[in-house]
């Protein structure tokens, strides 16, 4: 990995969260004087990974070393975090005499459940009440309550999680995944050892890695006219640099600390990218294929259909991300000439060339299970206006009524996996 990519990335994460996140080799060490800030009583939540290898006792021994206390300890939540668990793990907390801070250990959908039951825990009622954007802090205002302090110990490199204002929760039942967005449920302290991430799998590495290009190219093309654009530039074009260029490495050589660093460094990125923009259109249906498909490979499914919905409105973009692209070397042509929806086709093949190399599906017709009902809920979810934010923050925006018009091209065009079938809007 070039080093002054590495460095530029490392530069990036420490002017988005200072001394409040450590990162890379002996991040885990660090935990001790974290805690120190907090108070005497820690609750652990464990995820798999934390249980099944040493890092759990990492973690306890960084509690002892603070001179403070396991207070009780859970495990985490299931993948894609169900509401059964959150609701569990809060009721957890309650039977905590006194908390004084929470340590998280796990991936994405650990950290997403306990920044959820830390807000159930500390608010009561029904999660429903928090679906949307700032009602935890409204919550919190209007009883003058704070959240009990959170580490988020990552074991992945995805959803950067550990990082961000967002929680995923999953109905298992209706196979549908809601949104918490606000910031006072952001962990008040992180860490993540990359060296921890060679023991994803290849499809977990996969999932993740297109997951944080999904992250940095969602909110990268949704930036025109932001008075932000150069700063999500950096990291958007950071971000997705590190992933693609050692997606494929990472998968051939799991063991590879360089990889897996740059893995961790982009998706991390992808984390700062949605923390200063939004997420759009294929975030928003993959909350709809939770039983069929992992969020990051719904994702990564749709993202190269919807680059070409939006195209016309991003072409800024696009030049630079065809310059990334080519020198990666899944360009294939000279796009010099191009503009608009035929300069998006064209990165759009581009990053189908990436998935087919490293063994990715290119379109939904080949997931197990999928069928016209998760298109049918895909369009219905979209008009929720609970979800609206990622409607809106489209960089070609959608109103509910022209939702099944040209979001439903999109979805055929990932079902049978032919961009040219997007329509674009006049």
């Amino acid at each position: 990995m070039s080093d002054s990519l590495q460095d530029r990335a490392a530069m990036l994460l420490r002017d988005f969260k200072g001394d409040g996140y450590s990162f890379g080799e002996y991040a885990i060490d660090k935990l001790g004087a974290q805690i120190c800030d907090f108070g005497y009583n820690i609750v652990i939540c464990a995820g798999h990974t934390a249980r099944s290898t040493d890092l759990l006792d990492r973690v306890v021994r960084e509690v002892f070393s603070a001179g403070a206390v396991v207070a009780a300890q859970f495990d985490a939540a299931r993948p894609n975090a169900p509401i059964e668990d959150v609701q569990a793990m809060a009721e957890g907390l309650s039977r905590v005499e006194h908390v004084d801070c929470v340590i998280v250990a796990g991936g994405g959908s650990a950290i997403d459940a306990t920044k959820a039951a830390v807000a159930l825990h500390s608010l009561g009622g029904d999660l429903e009440h928090y679906y949307g954007v700032g009602l935890v802090t409204e919550a919190l205002g209007r009883r003058d309550l704070a959240l009990v302090p959170t580490i988020a110990v990552m074991t992945a490199a995805s959803s950067a999680a550990h990082l961000t204002r967002y929680s995923n929760i999953t109905n298992l039942s209706a196979g549908q995944k809601k949104l918490i967005i606000d910031d006072a449920i952001v962990p008040t302290r992180a860490a993540f050892d990359y060296a921890v991430t060679t023991g994803m799998s290849v499809s977990f590495t996969l999932d993740g890695g297109f997951d944080g290009v999904g992250h940095s190219l969602e909110v990268y093309l949704g930036a025109t006219g932001s008075a932000a654009y150069d700063k999500i530039e950096r990291i958007a074009l950071t971000g997705i640099e590190l992933i693609i260029t050692h997606l494929d490495k990472a998968v051939r050589e799991p063991e590879s600390l360089d990889a897996r660093t740059a893995l961790g460094l982009g998706t991390d990125l992808g984390g700062y990218a949605i923390m200063t923009g939004g997420t759009s259109g294929p975030h928003l249906n993959s909350f709809s294929m939770v039983d069929i498909l992992s969020h990051g490979r719904a994702v990564a499914i749709l993202n190269p259909y919807y680059l070409v919905f939006f195209a016309p409105a991003c072409e800024r973009q696009l030049r630079r991300l065809a310059e990334l692209y080519g020198r990666a070397g899944y360009l294939g042509r000279d796009v010099s000439g191009l503009h608009g929806r035929d300069l998006g086709l064209a990165v759009s093949e581009a990053m189908l060339r990436l998935a087919e190399k490293v063994g990715f599906p290119t379109k939904l017709g080949d997931v197990p299970g999928f069928d016209a009902e998760h298109v049918q809920r895909c369009l219905s979810s979209a008009k929720n206006p609970q979800l609206r934010s990622k409607l809106e923050n489209m960089p070609v925006p959608l109103a509910p009524e022209s939702v099944d018009d040209y979001m439903g091209a999109v979805l055929e065009a990932a079902t049978v996996g032919d961009p040219t079938l997007v329509r674009n809007m006049a």
